[in-house]
């Protein structure tokens, strides 16, 4: 079971309502609900129940205490950076070939635009 999963596990079980779970993890809904349903394929029985009031099912509950303890040994999260990823792309304004005769263009070559 990966430590992801159990975490989003326990938000919900924590929320019991998987928008703000979801909001509170910062991930989106449709993530947290493959997470969920991936870790009740592993557990074997469903952990949750996805009517209107979302609540613990009895297999859910007993798992709780458990998913707890695993999280809280595991590594805490590493952070990602903050620093913003590439940028504006630079056109290269190569200087060309060097004329033979300075400041002379070469025969039959068109000047280079700027």
């Amino acid at each position: 079971m990966k430590i992801a999963d159990l975490r989003r596990f326990i938000a919900v079980a924590e929320e019991l309502h998987f928008p703000r779970a979801a909001e509170r993890l910062g991930i989106p809904l449709a993530s947290l609900y493959t997470s969920i349903e991936k870790l009740e394929t592993e557990v074997g029985h469903p952990l949750l129940t996805r009517q209107a009031p979302t609540r613990l099912t009895e297999v859910g509950a007993a798992f709780l205490p458990e998913a707890e303890a695993r999280v809280a040994a595991a590594p805490p999260p590493v952070e990602k950076s903050t620093v913003k990823s590439g940028g504006k792309a630079k056109a290269s304004k190569g200087k060309g070939r060097a004329p033979i005769v300075k400041g002379q263009p070469k025969p039959y070559k068109k000047r280079q635009g700027r």
